[in-house]
């Protein structure tokens, strides 16, 4: 009987192929009290465990073939950074030492306290980083399974018979054994990034788990590797059977399970016009995004690492739009970069994309992501009981303004290898504008009495909460640009937490609310003659298009991945035609049906 299994479309394409399901990646493990003897020996066997699965991480990080996208060595990276932070190891010996634990229970025990944080965090991406520590703790805890009392490591244990009870490498190696001519695909409740290197050296055309989200580390190596895939399809590894007929639709976010003939073959026909339509778009990776009457689009990438800025180049994106500087902060068990350690971080993003301009988001943190700092100022500040609005983003450098001009510093420096731009997340007073001009003169005043070489910059702020919206005029009396976070301007437009099941179904970027402010700036700027930008996610998705570009949007910044999709929709339009759509996007009580009613006015 054929089901559907619905999920969140995060890599577009459609694979076809019998499931190969794996085991799930917990991990049940003993829990006991030892005695105080005991203590020097379990914490013994954390030590060798972690020193092996760092060894093995490494391993495979060397091994990586040249194919493999960067973004899968950032993200062992990142685990190896879990790995290494000392607070999670010395909490986890603090079980073993204070209430005697065994090895293993410990660890659970700091995994479950890591969790509940991670939980509790507002910003999306972050609170997915919690599937990372996970798979770190549960390396840690199969190899502690290896590593005796005496802290002698044994042989690895043979997986057992069949396919759905072995860990993700061990199904590759069988599936490639017993795969004879049929395609498939992955089903798991979860994918670690290390297992992700089998995609490139087997046979797997596209995977569901059950858990993760549009940020997790699936979606984001899906995008990266174009694999077509759905994540967070809750019951897929339990309601899928071992070598059912699966559809993945990463375009709708539904896998279809053992199929009718009619629905496969329609599938299939659809499966190979998406690959010619791929190899097309990849033919426009060097095409100027010019409208059919003229006009030049810019189109940027957003990136997370500065071994992003390589994706970034290699999809075409002229310039990085958005750089979130965030990711250098977390995960560092309170050691933070400091300004040289900023600065180099920031160089090599501007000197690899030689000459194109690079925005740098100023730090995003606080509330809901505190940096933990012993001994810091952080300490003082209050995360309060709504963290969406409590002390973040610009609040936070404002009360650090000493790591705050750090930043600024590191920025400046990094302006004298290319040109590089300065973007102020959650602006909203004015009181905030000019404190942001002061810090940054107060930096390039500290580097000229240094003596240290600095760059210009360009200075701006992102519209992420109706106020700045409702008072962007004064925004351009003080910035040089304004970049629309579309993400939160939503959910504050909206009051919605799209984080929050319960409603996250009212999340709705075609509200006119948040299009008539969307309209509202770019016109705004359009007028000053202020550059614009959209960075969130309707810039990358292809429905908006046509009508960001009727608001007289020229500057797109999105995934590298999106890149060719939307410059194709761009080099296919005609602004002049467009005014029914902006009408359409404007005046209409049902914005997306109206829209494309009125698309396909234009293209008749």
């Amino acid at each position: 009987m054929s089901i559907q299994v619905f999920g969140i479309q995060v890599s577009r394409g459609v694979a076809i192929g019998r499931a190969v399901l794996v085991a799930s990646s917990r991990v049940d493990v003993a829990h006991y009290y030892i005695g105080a003897d005991l203590v020097p020996q379990e914490i013994d066997r954390l030590r060798v465990a972690r020193n092996a699965v760092a060894e093995e991480l490494e391993a495979l990080k060397a091994d990586m073939p040249p194919e493999a996208p960067h973004e899968l060595s950032a993200l062992l990276d990142v685990h190896l950074m879990l790995l290494r932070d000392e607070t999670v190891i010395a909490a986890t010996k603090q079980w073993v030492q204070e209430r005697h634990y065994n090895a293993e229970w410990a660890l659970s025990a700091q995994l479950e306290v890591l969790a509940r944080q991670f939980d509790e965090m507002e910003d999306a991406y972050l609170r997915e980083r919690k599937a990372d520590v996970e798979q770190v703790v549960e390396r840690l805890l199969r190899e502690l399974g290896r590593v005796t009392s005496e802290g002698l490591r044994t042989p690895a244990t043979p997986a057992p018979a069949g396919l759905a009870s072995m860990p993700v490498p061990a199904a590759v190696t069988a599936a490639r054994d017993f795969a004879g001519e049929d395609p498939l695909v992955l089903v798991a409740a979860d994918v670690a990034p290390a297992d992700m290197l089998q995609f490139k050296r087997s046979i797997f055309n596209g995977f569901v788990t059950d858990v993760g989200g549009r940020t997790s580390h699936t979606a984001i190596v899906a995008r990266s590797m174009d694999i077509p895939a759905v994540v967070g399809a809750r019951e897929a590894s339990r309601l899928i059977r071992q070598d059912d007929w699966v559809v993945i639709d990463g375009d709708a976010g539904v896998v279809v399970v053992n199929p009718s003939p009619i629905v496969l073959e329609e599938y299939r026909f659809r499966q190979r016009q998406s690959e010619l339509e791929r190899a097309r778009l990849s033919r426009l990776r060097h095409t100027p995004a010019v409208t059919l009457d003229g006009q030049v689009v810019e189109l940027l990438a957003n990136i997370e690492l500065p071994g992003d800025a390589v994706a970034a180049l290699e999809a075409g994106a002229v310039g990085v739009g958005l750089f979130r500087s965030e990711f250098l902060f977390m995960n560092r068990g309170g050691s933070l970069p400091d300004e040289d350690e900023q600065f180099e971080a920031y160089r090599a993003v501007v000197t690899s994309m030689h000459g194109l301009p690079v925005t740098i988001r100023t730090v995003d943190v606080g509330a809901d992501k505190p940096l933990d700092r012993p001994g810091s100022g952080e300490g003082r500040h209050d995360h309060g009981l709504n963290p969406a609005l409590g002390l973040r983003a610009i609040r936070w450098s404002l009360a650090e303004p000493g790591m705050f001009r750090q930043q600024l510093r590191a920025m400046l420096r990094a302006a004298a290898f290319g040109p590089v731009r300065i973007l102020v997340p959650m602006v909203a007073h004015l009181s905030e504008m000019l404190a942001i001009r002061e810090a940054v003169a107060r930096a390039r005043q500290q580097l000229q009495d240094a003596g240290r070489a600095h760059g210009a910059v360009s200075v701006g702020a992102m519209v992420e909460v109706p106020a700045a919206a409702v008072m962007i005029e004064q925004f351009f009396r003080h910035f040089d640009f304004v970049s629309i976070g579309t993400n939160d301007l939503i959910q504050y437009t909206l009051a919605i937490d799209r984080a929050d099941e319960a409603v996250s179904h009212l999340y709705d970027p075609w509200h006119p609310a948040v299009l008539t402010l969307l309209h509202q700036v770019i016109a705004g700027a359009t007028a000053r003659g202020k550059p614009v930008s959209v960075c969130g996610e309707m810039a990358g998705d292809s429905a908006f298009t046509e009508v960001l570009l009727s608001f007289g949007l020229r500057s797109f910044s999105m995934h590298p991945s999106c890149v060719a999709e939307i410059k194709q929709r761009i080099l296919r339009a005609d602004t002049r035609q467009l005014e029914a759509v902006r009408l359409a996007a404007l005046s209409s009580d049902s914005p997306a049906a109206d829209v494309r009613a009125a698309l396909a006015g234009a293209h008749a």
